[in-house]
Parts: structure tokens; C-alpha cells; sequence
């Protein structure tokens, strides 16, 4: 074989071997492909993966950029709230002129600013107990950035139910907490309710409490890099785990979570 031949050959066999993905692909990610975690074969695995994230506010503003810059191909946002001026502090995929505008229409503006071949489904609808399930069952994954017990119960039993691995993250002046739940794995993996068994009698919004901005990205960038392990099944899964943050300090606890056998829902049975 001549040298021509044998050089058109091997360009053939680099060419098949990159076909799924493309040339803008490759020069797109190239900053992940180059990660041996990752590679090729993981950037066509994030292409191919769907996400849904549970309110647009600071936590998941900052994880909808990064899951969407890092190349997801499906992104769902369930947000019933419009921009407000008091949002941009935190919110970060926001702007001033979007005051006014349902938040899922900007984010899905914004979104297919960051990357155009992400697809977004909007629901412009708060989750609740008797939507939950039909919201979730279509994404392989779920963040929750809500800002409410009610939703969060709510969401925790349907990814229970529907077997849905879910990222969650609360933040409250310069605290946050992160963690990962696969209840429906069974032990020792826990749920939400085995981190907080009951609904508080009285609970505080953002309003009242106030939250530094920065931490909100911060913990919505945690939230989309545990989805992307989770995807990828890269790294140690923080399911079991709380990862406690207090921001004034920087100090960083990783507490364990056991499963509770008395839990009223994954404990049943």
C-alpha cells in the first residue's frame, strides 16, 4: 500500500471513530474530552442525557448555565415566577430587561445563548403533589432548586416513586447544604424525609433571611457538577452524605446520613 493510501486510510478510521461527534462538538467540549473521567464516549453520554431542574432562581439559574454549557442535550425548567428587579442579585441567568418576563421564556432565551443544540422544555406551572410525577418521569435526572418544604416533600416522594435520582441544595444567608438522594436503590441509600423527617411548623423565604448572592451560584454549580458524576457515574456519589457549608468561614463539613429505618417513606417496608 502506498504511503498516500495509507495516510487516506487512517484519516477513514480517525473520522469513523469521531462520528457522533462533529467537528464543532470536539472544539465545543474539547476542555472535557481531554478529561480521561470524561473522553469522548462521556461527552456523547452528557449529548445524549436529560435533566430537569426545579426552580429557575439562584440554585438553579447557575446550574442551568452549566448544564447547559457542558453540553446536556435536554434541559427541562419548571418555574411558575416571573423576573423581578430583587432576582438579579443572585440570579444569574437574568438580566434588567427581562424584569416582567415569565423566568422560563428568559432562561430558555438565555440557555440556547449558551449553547443553541441544548433542547428546553418549559413548564411554567409550580410543582405540586398531583403534577409531579408526569413532570419527572420524562428526565433522567432532578435538581432541586425550589425555596419551599412543600416542594421539595413533594418532589421527594415522586423521585421516589418514579425512581429518579435527584440533586438537591438549600441555602439560607451564608449556609447551604448539598446532597445527592437514590432512595429507590435501596440501603443504605437515603431519602430527603431521612434528612428532615417532618415539614417545619413555621418556615422563613429569602426575604426574610436574606442570602448572599455568590453562595447561590456556588451551590448551583455543586448541583450541576453531581449530575454530571451521576451521568457518567465518574467520582464518589454524595447519596449518604450532607455536604454543610458555612460561607462566612469557608469551612466544609461532609456529614453522613444513614438511611432511617423509621423513615415514613423509603423506611416502609
Amino acid at each position: 500500500m502506498s504511503a498516500e493510501c495509507t495516510v487516506l486510510s487512517a484519516e477513514k478510521k480517525n473520522t469513523a471513530q469521531h462520528s457522533q461527534l462533529s467537528t464543532q462538538h470536539l472544539r465545543r467540549y474539547a476542555r472535557h474530552i481531554v478529561l480521561p473521567e470524561i473522553g469522548e464516549e462521556g461527552q456523547k453520554k452528557l449529548l445524549a442525557s436529560s435533566v430537569l431542574v426545579i426552580g429557575a432562581g439562584g440554585l438553579g439559574s447557575s446550574a442551568l448555565a452549566y448544564l447547559a454549557a457542558s453540553g446536556i442535550g435536554r434541559l427541562g425548567i419548571v418555574e411558575p415566577d416571573r423576573v423581578e428587579l430583587s432576582n438579579l442579585q443572585r440570579q444569574v441567568l437574568f438580566e434588567t430587561s427581562d424584569i416582567g418576563r415569565a423566568k422560563v421564556e428568559a432562561a430558555r432565551d438565555r440557555i440556547h445563548e449558551v449553547n443553541p443544540e441544548c433542547k428546553v422544555e418549559i413548564f411554567s406551572e409550580r410543582l405540586t403533589v398531583g403534577n409531579a410525577c408526569a413532570l419527572i418521569k420524562n428526565f433522567a435526572i432532578v435538581i432541586d432548586g425550589s425555596d419551599n418544604f412543600a416542594t421539595r416533600f413533594a418532589l421527594n416522594d415522586a423521585c421516589f416513586h418514579e425512581k429518579k435520582t435527584l440533586i438537591s441544595a438549600a441555602i439560607s444567608g451564608f449556609s447551604a447544604q448539598l446532597s445527592t438522594f437514590k432512595p429507590y436503590l435501596g440501603a443504605p441509600h437515603p431519602c430527603y424525609c431521612c434528612l428532615v423527617p417532618d415539614m417545619p411548623e413555621r418556615e422563613h423565604d429569602c426575604a426574610q433571611e436574606g442570602i448572599i448572592g455568590p453562595l447561590a451560584g456556588m451551590m448551583g454549580s455543586m448541583q450541576a457538577l453531581e449530575t454530571i458524576k451521576e451521568l457518567l457515574g465518574i467520582g464518589e456519589s454524595l447519596s449518604g452524605y450532607v455536604l454543610v457549608i458555612d460561607a462566612l468561614t469557608l469551612n466544609m463539613r461532609k456529614v453522613a446520613l444513614p438511611r432511617d429505618a423509621a423513615c415514613k417513606l423509603c423506611g416502609i417496608g
